[in-house]
């Protein structure tokens, strides 16, 4: 049975795929990809996996160029987004959803919707992105900008020196919104 592809009544753009598992006694099978699940989106050229530990938030981060989808096979997120996109017919839009162990998806996050995730407990992430890896186009926003209007569910994450240092949403220059 095909896995149902739902598009996201929040974020113009952003696709739920939810993921079918074919298990026995030795464990489960997933297909965690087919490109035929998202119409009319770019192929995916390359494969990236992160650990986080819990009480790790990484983001918000988005990208100009690059769109994302994002699996994960162990462990348990909450994810987040935001569309920055200043075309965008939900511009200002955010959205969350846990992800992982109890909610087993794939998540297609189209490029100019800032994302991020808070590891509830230690995770892998997979991911895959329709870009090589471009450090100058790893951009991103401060996590906890009120004016997003997200939850985590936690003040006092672990974060990276870069995500601590992200800007507020107003301080990010006209030339670096996504359109």
């Amino acid at each position: 049975m095909p896995p149902t592809v739902e598009k996201s009544a929040q974020i113009e753009g952003v696709y739920i795929v939810r993921l079918q598992a074919y298990g026995d006694s030795r464990g489960y099978f997933n297909e965690t990809y087919r490109r035929t699940w998202i119409p009319g989106v770019r192929e995916m050229v390359q494969g990236n996996c992160s650990f986080s530990r819990a009480g790790v938030l990484r983001g918000l981060h988005y990208h100009l160029k690059q769109a994302d989808l994002w699996t994960v096979p162990v462990g348990l997120v909450h994810a987040a987004l935001y569309d920055f996109r200043t075309s965008s017919p939900t511009k200002g839009a955010a959205q969350s959803m846990d992800m992982g162990r109890t909610n087993p998806v794939a998540l297609y996050i189209p490029k100019g919707v800032a994302h991020g995730f808070l590891a509830r407990e230690d995770s892998y992430m997979s991911y895959l992105v329709d870009e090589y890896y471009d450090g100058a186009d790893e951009l991103g926003i401060r996590w906890n900008d009120p004016t997003l209007g997200l939850n985590w569910g936690t003040g006092t994450p672990v974060l990276s020196d870069r995500d601590a240092a992200n800007p507020l949403l107003a301080a990010i220059p006209a030339d670096r919104h996504p359109r």
